[in-house]
């Protein structure tokens, strides 16, 4: 009784739904201390993202974004501290993706190399013929008066009045008298006249009409066209006196510059096809007939030659072509051939990063090769591969890039090591600035401008040969005095400038590339806006003093440059400028004085 009293109390009820809530709250929601503590740790210890720049990697921003030098992508930094392999470069798959990396397998193939020649049309040498007078006398009409002119054979070209000829038709109407009785003397009076380059029918004429010839005719040999004139009306001649320059041009030679490096890909029967710049989209073909034996000691190049039909007469002397021969690579038949992009070149080695099998995220090492001919996009491995192994061939220079940040080996520091810290470059404890304040701590950056020699890839030198023609096409703009040329110019020069990729450089080259197309940037657009050839000419002069330093510092290929000084410039203070011949040409006065100047100094690459 007792007992259900207590029970039946209302607070004791109470009290023991409280103390059973409590039990239940502590079953449900009980964990360990350690484990908060742990979670807490982990929110503690979990790095941000920090962005940086493959070719600035001073460069450290909390966000991406644009690297406020170059302009370049932002990558995230790898901060990942677990290594498989000390010397292979570790990505995150996203890292990997953001820096567009792409990967290919080494595989076999047929090797073609493609060779590039430049030349021009030029005749037949052995189609060209002197047109000479065969008699002497006095030129009394000229039937061909201008050069260019076509000329059949057969067709009379001059009319000579010769005292020889009127002698030797007086011999030969008294040798006609005789001629029963004396058949050799009449003979001999016809074969004179046969040597003077008389047809028999003229011959016979004469005899059977008994009058005299005052003047000769001169036919020509050969058909062709006349290339020079040498004569003129009233003009003595002797025998053997050369009137007029005549080629066939039905067939004509293309001469082209082969680079000592090439010839070694050139053979005796190859097949070149090649176009002419004066006829864009027509193809032209020919087998190689002829390679020289001896290299030109001044341009370094070997000539070769094609022959060709011309019966339409559309490729003309001195016509520029450009050929291109397929050339087959017995030598290295069946072997490796990995893309061109792949291989990061120091000018001493050449080296790759190859993917490492068995790893969950992308990791890289580089290994140095061998490198055996280019062909076109693409490399002739002769060692350091093997095929079916996985190799980076986009990206490379974000993937060097990080080995340098994490002082690993890379193209620049074979012996790996950190990388001392710059201006910019964050370390522990640093505050990581925003790129508006980098860009307002960096405004007015300016490069060292010291020409030092840098070793770079074989694509940018390809590019910066590119601007070097567009130069040449400025310059020679300039010898015209034609505002509009050099406008024209100026712009193509400028988008060539602009189309080089400044990815294909790293560290201290990156840097002075930006500075160096800065200022030619704004010369060629000072050029553009400039309406006085006079203003353009000392832009020029500043555009060359900048080109100058840049050949010197990244240089070109295949080139010899000529650098030139005018010293009547500018009120005798002088100026310089570039070229690709040696012959003075002067930019700073056209016509006036041409040749006024003098090679200062030569540049071979």
């Amino acid at each position: 009784m007792k007992i259900n009293k207590i029970f039946s109390n209302k607070y004791f009820r109470y009290g023991a739904f409280i103390i059973g809530g409590i039990f239940l709250g502590w079953v449900f929601f009980h964990s360990p201390r350690h484990t908060t503590d742990n979670k807490v740790t982990i929110a503690q210890t979990k790095q941000e993202t920090i962005w940086t720049c493959a070719m600035h990697p001073q460069i450290r921003m909390h966000e991406p974004g644009k690297c406020p030098i170059c302009g370049m992508d932002l990558i995230p930094l790898n901060q990942n501290n677990a290594e498989i392999d000390q010397a292979a470069v570790h990505l995150t798959e996203d890292a990997a993706q953001l820096a567009n990396v792409l990967t290919s397998v080494v595989t076999r193939q047929k090797p073609v190399k493609e060779v590039r020649l430049y030349g021009k049309v030029q005749a037949d040498e052995r189609l060209r013929q002197s047109q000479v007078a065969h008699i002497s006398g006095r030129i009394e009409k000229l039937l061909v008066n201008f050069t260019g002119e076509v000329v059949q054979k057969g067709q009379t070209l001059a009319v000579i009045y010769s005292p020889e000829i009127v002698t030797a038709q007086q011999e030969l109407l008294e040798a006609a008298k005789t001629k029963q009785s004396q058949p050799q003397i009449y003979e001999a009076a016809k074969e004179r006249l046969r040597q003077w380059r008389l047809s028999e029918s003229q011959i016979n004429s004469i005899e059977n009409s008994a009058n005299i010839q005052n003047n000769v005719e001169i036919v020509s040999d050969i058909s062709g066209i006349i290339t020079a004139r040498r004569v003129n009306n009233g003009d003595y001649v002797t025998q053997g006196t050369v009137l007029f320059d005549v080629a066939d041009l039905s067939t004509v030679w293309v001469l082209f510059d082969a680079y000592e490096s090439d010839l070694q890909f050139l053979r005796k029967g190859d097949n070149i096809e090649f176009t002419v710049q004066a006829l864009p989209g027509v193809k032209f073909a020919g087998d190689i007939a002829f390679i020289d034996p001896v290299i030109d000691p001044v341009n370094r190049v070997a000539k070769v030659r094609i022959e060709t039909s011309n019966q339409l007469g559309r490729l003309k002397p001195e016509m520029f072509v450009t050929g291109i021969v397929q050339a087959r690579l017995d030598d290295y038949r069946n072997m490796l051939v990995i893309p061109k992009s792949a291989v990061l070149w120091t000018g001493t080695r050449s080296l790759v990063y190859v993917k490492q099998a068995g790893t969950d995220e992308p990791v890289f090492k580089m290994r140095e090769i061998g490198l055996g001919p280019m062909l076109g996009n693409s490399y002739v491995i002769t060692d350091g591969l093997t095929e079916g192994e996985e190799i980076v061939t986009q990206g490379t220079f974000s993937i060097d890039a990080a080995a340098q940040l994490e002082g690993k080996a890379s193209m620049m520091n074979p012996q790996g090591g950190k990388t001392s810290s710059m201006p910019g470059m964050v370390m522990p404890g640093d505050n990581v600035k925003s790129t508006d304040d980098f860009k307002n701590e960096h405004a007015g950056h300016n490069p060292s401008e010291k020409p030092v020699k840098i070793s770079l890839s074989i694509d940018f030198t390809t590019q910066l040969n590119t601007v070097f023609e567009q130069y040449i096409v400025l310059k020679d703009a300039f010898i015209q005095s034609d505002v509009k040329k050099v406008k024209q110019a100026a712009e193509k020069m400028e988008k060539s400038l602009s189309s080089v990729d400044m990815k294909l450089l790293t560290g201290d080259a990156h840097t002075q590339w930006m500075g160096i197309t800065d200022k030619m940037n704004n010369q060629l657009k000072q050029i553009q806006s400039s309406g006085d050839i006079e203003g353009q000419r000392k832009e020029f002069s500043n555009l060359s003093n900048e080109f100058y330093k840049t050949l010197k510092s990244f240089g070109l290929m295949g080139k010899t440059v000529y650098y030139q000084f005018c010293p009547m410039a500018f009120n005798e203070k002088g100026a310089f400028w570039l070229s690709n011949s040696k012959e003075i040409r002067n930019p700073y006065y056209g016509d006036q004085m041409l040749s006024c100047g003098e090679t200062k100094e030569t540049l071979r690459y």
